[in-house]
């Protein structure tokens, strides 16, 4: 296999990419003394911000002042919502544009959350521009704070299709070398610091089926602990075979998060589970997690790149090997191309102190 082809991996033009960059800052009571009270300290803050990025040309900005995991996917119409954990903002690049601020009045959160959503078209392409501009607001913004605290800047992308799109009569797809976010921002002279934390990796949602259910599941005392246990099997079987040995597995209803085990540590919460990878190891580490007496309506697979995934290229070949184990455990799971969706979501994200 030639040198291009081997790091490109083709992506189907169907796919769906978005981009956001959240800058978090910790608050404390000496913050919040230097304000009349809690709501003219959000009030005052997001109307700075929001004036920030009106100047800026910042077209989908939000204020986040209620100790929330803001959550961005791409979707046709625009909506937002929150739960116990998380903050959920569905919206399309190419269209949708918002201002708006998420607090309670009578709430003292201990972080505001400042929330920039890339809009238009050609988010890839014009990604360095765009943290570019996020990134001078929000120099521009601390500032202006009456107290210096600490600012992290976290860049999240995101490039979403169906793995099963060329059978639906999607023929025409484009070949990405899928390079780090430094290395590209450095070809468009966009400075990220020395000292940055970097993760890839890719997650893939598998519908738990009825149809799939009673392939899978014949005999067991718990309910659908064999469902679980025959498809993390195949899963891994799949992906090992693949040389991709950074695994989870998670159906028990949470929404994985994938962290580095050098920076966070594991956690879990009602709706949000934590899983940290070290990426520097070559050692296996899989994770699994699910409910025997609960059939969940998806499964999350994730496969997460290692310093060793990175070529000189980029993760083009990651890619490759991620498609061809999905593939052939879709294969196993006896999915129907025509008619069955196996979402994949390729994730690059990049964090550093302003």
């Amino acid at each position: 296999m030639a040198i291009s082809t081997q790091h490109k991996v083709y992506i189907p033009d169907t796919a769906k990419d978005n981009q956001y960059i959240l800058a978090e800052l910790q608050l404390s009571e000496g913050f919040f003394a230097s304000y009349a009270d809690t709501y003219s300290c959000y009030q005052q803050l997001s109307q700075q911000f929001f004036q920030l990025c009106e100047l800026a040309g910042l077209k989908n900005v939000h204020f986040i002042a209620n100790d929330k995991l803001p959550v961005v996917r791409f979707h046709t119409e625009a909506f937002s919502f929150q739960t116990a954990d998380q903050m959920l903002f569905f919206y399309n690049p190419a269209y949708h544009e918002a201002q708006h601020s998420h607090f309670d009045p009578n709430y003292r959160a201990r972080k505001i959350s400042l929330l920039c959503l890339a809009t238009g078209s050609e988010i890839r392409n014009q990604a360095a521009a765009f943290h570019r501009t996020v990134k001078a607001v929000l120099q521009e913004f601390k500032a202006r704070l009456p107290v210096a605290v600490p600012l992290k800047i976290r860049d999240h992308q995101h490039l979403s299709y169906d793995l099963f799109a060329r059978a639906k009569g999607c023929d025409s797809s484009f070949g990405y070398k899928l390079r780090s976010i430094s290395n590209r921002y450095m070809a468009r002279d966009v400075e990220i610091p020395a000292i940055h934390q970097a993760m890839t990796y890719a997650a893939a949602t598998v519908p738990l089926s009825r149809k799939l259910a009673q392939q899978l599941q014949h005999n067991s005392s718990a309910p659908f602990t064999e469902l679980y246990q025959q498809l993390e099997q195949r899963f891994i079987s799949a992906a090992t075979a693949h040389h991709l040995t950074r695994l989870a597995l998670v159906a028990d209803g949470s929404t994985p998060l994938v962290r580095s085990s050098q920076i966070e540590k594991p956690k879990r919460s009602q709706e949000l589970h934590m899983l940290s990878f070290d990426l520097t190891s070559d050692k296996a580490q899989v994770f699994s997690h699910w409910l025997p007496d609960q059939r969940m309506e998806t499964a999350h697979l994730l496969l997460v790149a290692g310093q060793d995934d990175q070529t000189e290229f980029g993760y083009g070949r990651f890619m490759n090997q991620v498609e061809q184990a999905l593939k052939a455990l879709a294969q196993q799971l006896e999915m129907d191309p025509a008619k069955d969706d196996l979402i994949v979501r390729f994730h690059q994200h990049i964090s550093y102190q302003l």
